[in-house]
């Protein structure tokens, strides 16, 4: 007879669910407050002070949604289903070149029936788990560097190849770098992984500078714009400077305190896309040291509980997608305040469940309901070993 407790699911980590709901409400919140004060005066927005609000709390509704589904399918039928997931994002990376919306200087985007969706965030979540089934399917074969590192090193850089032709640049790295993360805790061969890396940079390097070569007139377009504003954001304020400029200003003006909820004075059409990339300057003018530092702790406080879930999961493939989910977020959040801050050069990314954007607000709804799926494992174990 077998024992009740064997068949029941555990309980999701509540904590890590809260600790979520409360990031996308905050999202909403600083989303209305960057962007009501623009939108309201514009006609291109209808003057509807709640036109970006109101879609991304329809995002958020349907990723929720999502999330909770997710959370109540057990891990291993998400594993069977990562394949059809895999080759859903690749499929639509490979449709952007030739029909994307270009919009902000890249190629990023589709319109799908009337929505405008972003592959790459699509792509992130879609190799994490695809590099966790092979590896967990591998295993010690893994190590090996035919069987084992190479073809993942080609799935992963024809994935990145397809992200550059739009191009997106901060998503390619993001993605490469949570990869990177998800093979290095897999096992792989660490003296395979140094060399690779050192042989595909020695490449890079000689095609960017074999290109510079035969195009002596090619400036850097934009990026190299970037990182010069980077090295000096005042050297050109007006121009490659001015995002940067006004960023720094915004945490100026906020000093220890904040200006107020709703009261930043940067959003009022001086810092570019104030409810998107740059949502962070925005707690930090409206916030101040104070608030913003405790957005960041508690920020901190949610990836250290996602990652102690994703360690506790008693199965290899739950661990590397959960570590895999943990790094995508945390690098990308990193990515994002250090750009905005001025400690490395911006590179356009959200700031995950805060910044306004439908793709990466559902693709990590869904990630969070994949990691809550995996805490439901644990949680079982506990209850079998319980009754034993």
């Amino acid at each position: 007879m077998k024992n009740p407790a064997s068949e029941h699911r555990g309980t999701p980590d509540f904590l890590l669910l809260i600790l979520t709901l409360l990031l996308v409400g905050f999202g909403l919140v600083m989303v209305f407050s960057a962007s009501s004060s623009m939108t309201v005066v514009d006609q291109k927005y209808g003057n509807d002070a709640l036109f970006f609000t109101r879609k991304q709390l329809m995002w958020a509704g349907i990723g929720t949604f999502l999330m909770l589904i997710m959370m109540n399918i057990n891990y291993e039928k998400i594993r069977k289903l990562s394949g059809l997931f895999f080759i859903f994002a690749l499929i639509l990376l490979m449709i952007v070149p030739f029909a994307g919306v270009y919009l902000n200087g890249a190629r990023s985007w589709l319109s799908i029936a009337g929505f405008s969706v972003q592959p790459t965030e699509f792509a992130k979540l879609a190799i994490i788990m695809y590099l966790a089934t092979i590896i967990a399917k591998k295993d010690e074969k893994f190590r090996e560097f035919k069987r084992g590192l190479l073809p993942v090193m080609i799935v992963v850089g024809f994935f990145a190849f397809l992200i550059m032709l739009q191009p997106d640049l901060g998503s390619c790295a993001i993605l490469v770098i949570c990869a990177s993360v998800v093979v290095v805790a897999g096992g792989s061969n660490m003296k395979h992984i140094t060399l690779s890396a050192a042989i595909l940079i020695g490449l890079a390097t000689l095609g960017l500078s074999v290109y510079l070569l035969f195009n002596p007139e090619f400036d850097g377009g934009y990026r190299l714009a970037r990182f010069s504003a980077f090295l000096d954001p005042l050297a050109d304020s007006q121009n490659s400077g001015w995002q940067l400029t006004r960023s720094l200003e915004a945490f100026g003006h906020g000093g220890l305190t904040g200006a107020g909820l709703g009261h930043s004075v940067q959003k009022l059409f001086y810092l570019p896309l104030a409810y998107n990339d740059f949502i962070f300057a925005v707690i930090g003018e409206e916030l101040g040291f104070i608030g913003t530092t405790i957005f960041i702790l508690f920020y901190l406080l949610f990836i250290w509980r996602a990652l102690i879930v994703s360690l506790r999961c008693p199965d290899i493939y739950g661990t590397l997608v959960g570590i895999g989910i943990v790094s995508l977020i945390a690098i990308q959040a990193l990515i994002n305040m250090g750009g905005v801050s001025g400690a490395i050069p911006v590179t356009g990314v959200t700031l995950p469940f805060i910044s306004y954007g439908g793709s990466s607000l559902l693709v990590m709804l869904i990630a969070m309901g994949v990691l809550l799926s995996i805490s439901r494992e644990y949680n079982r174990v506990i209850k079998v070993n319980e009754h034993r």
